[in-house]
């Protein structure tokens, strides 16, 4: 299903369950299922292949800027909203909202054959706002409390830069152990331009 939202100069289309996604008024609402989740566990084994969680992706072309607040429904233990990036099956990388384990954080992972994870910093409530930005191969997670001032999070890449040239970026909800969550994201906001400098807060 392809998905047209006035603020995002690209359409999107969904991959993976279900995730009911829904528009208005400004609001993107999305639902996790039952144990819905997109982690490569480094310690071991991956996932089943079937493993995997609702997404609703784009393509952007050049430098840009994704921005939204998220806002989870917590029930359980690694609940999360997240602003997604998709380069390929192995290949992808994640900013979360997320309940980790039993308190509000921003995380981050990036898969490349197996995936890593990191903490940032906790969040009081169940907002926030998250931001991921790219020009060439590169990738940048920054995260904010209050929307005007930014923390830098993550600066990374997934390959080269045609590859990630035709990445897909995107929303996904998730629900690893838990029954399901909603995640909404509001104050969405695109720019056409990777940020000045990603360490002074703009």
């Amino acid at each position: 299903m392809d998905v047209e939202l006035p603020e995002l100069p690209f359409s999107l289309r969904t991959y993976g369950p279900d995730g009911h996604w829904s528009y208005e008024d400004g609001v993107l609402t999305g639902w996790a299922g039952a144990r819905q989740d997109r982690f490569v566990t480094p310690t071991g084994e991956a996932l089943e292949p079937a493993s995997d969680a609702p997404r609703l992706l784009g393509a952007p072309e050049g430098d840009f800027q994704l921005i939204a607040r998220v806002t989870v429904g917590f029930n359980s233990s690694f609940d999360a909203g997240v602003l997604y990036v998709h380069v390929g099956e192995r290949a992808w990388a994640k900013l979360c909202l997320e309940y980790s384990p039993d308190v509000p954080t921003v995380c981050t992972v990036v898969t490349r054959g197996h995936s890593d994870d990191a903490n940032s910093f906790t969040v009081e409530g169940s907002s926030v706002w998250l931001r991921v930005s790219r020009t060439g191969r590169a990738f940048a997670f920054h995260a904010s409390r209050d929307g005007r001032r930014w923390v830098f999070v993550r600066l990374f890449t997934l390959g080269d830069e045609k590859e990630t040239g035709a990445a897909l970026v995107g929303f996904m909800t998730q629900a690893p152990l838990g029954e399901g969550c909603v995640v909404t994201y509001d104050h969405l906001e695109f720019r056409d331009a990777w940020p000045d400098d990603l360490r002074d807060g703009s």
